[in-house]
C-alpha cells in the first residue's frame, strides 16, 4: 500500500520564495469590491510567503538556515525589487505579515553577500524608501513597524546620514509630539538613535 499523498513537498529555492512573495505582493493591488475575495486570498498568500522567507532566513526551529540560500535570497530580493514592494505594501498588510516583514527586513539588511551588504546598497540607490518610512509615522497602524525598520537602517552610516540630512528629518519634531503615546515614544527613540549614531 502506497502513501505517496503524505510525501513531503520539496523545499522551495530562494528564487521560488522571492517570486512567490513578489507575485502575492503585486496581487494586493486589487481595487474593486468584486475582487474582495481575491484581496483576502492575496493577503493570505503574503502571510504564507513571509513565513517561508523567515524560515529560510533564520531556520524553523528544527532545521538551521543555509548560508548559501540566505545569501541567494538577499540577492534575489534586491534583484526583483521585492524590498521596494515590501515597503510600499506595508500599509496593506495584516498584523502578522507586518511582524514577519520587520523580522525579515532586519536579517536582510545585515546579510553580507561577497563582502557587500546588498540590501543596504539597494536602499542607497532608492533613498526615497527611507523618506516613505519616516512619513509612515503619521499612520498609527504601521508607525511602530516603520520605526523598527528605520532603526535597523540607521545602523548603517550611509543610511543614517541620509535620514539626518533629508527634508523628512524635520518631521520627527512633529512626530515626537503626536497624541498617541506609543507612536510619539517610538519616533523619539528613532530620533534619539539617529542623533547618537551621528
Amino acid at each position: 500500500m502506497s502513501f505517496s499523498f503524505f510525501k513531503a513537498s520539496r523545499p522551495k529555492t530562494p528564487q521560488e520564495v522571492v517570486k512567490a512573495m513578489k507575485d502575492s505582493l503585486v496581487a494586493l493591488d486589487t481595487k474593486t469590491v468584486v475582487e474582495v475575495k481575491a484581496l483576502e486570498k492575496a493577503l493570505e498568500e503574503v502571510e504564507k510567503n513571509f513565513v517561508s522567507m523567515r524560515c529560510m532566513l533564520c531556520g524553523d526551529g528544527e532545521v538551521e538556515s543555509n548560508t548559501d540560500q540566505v545569501s541567494q535570497l538577499a540577492l534575489e530580493v534586491c534583484k526583483e525589487d521585492v524590498l521596494a514592494l515590501m515597503i510600499h505594501k506595508l500599509p496593506n498588510l495584516g498584523w502578522e505579515a507586518r511582524k514577519d516583514l520587520v523580522h525579515c527586513w532586519s536579517i536582510l539588511l545585515k546579510q553580507k553577500v561577497d563582502s557587500r551588504y546588498c540590501s543596504v546598497e539597494y536602499i542607497e540607490n532608492h533613498f526615497e524608501f527611507l523618506d516613505f518610512l519616516v512619513v509612515c509615522y503619521d499612520n498609527k497602524e504601521i508607525a511602530l513597524n516603520c520605526g523598527l525598520m528605520l532603526r535597523e537602517c540607521i545602523k548603517f552610516p550611509t543610511l543614517a546620514k541620509y535620514i539626518l540630512e533629508s527634508a523628512s528629518f524635520e518631521l520627527f519634531f512633529k512626530f515626537v509630539e503626536l497624541p498617541n503615546f506609543d507612536v510619539a515614544s517610538d519616533a523619539f527613540s528613532t530620533f534619539k538613535v539617529r542623533v547618537i549614531r551621528l
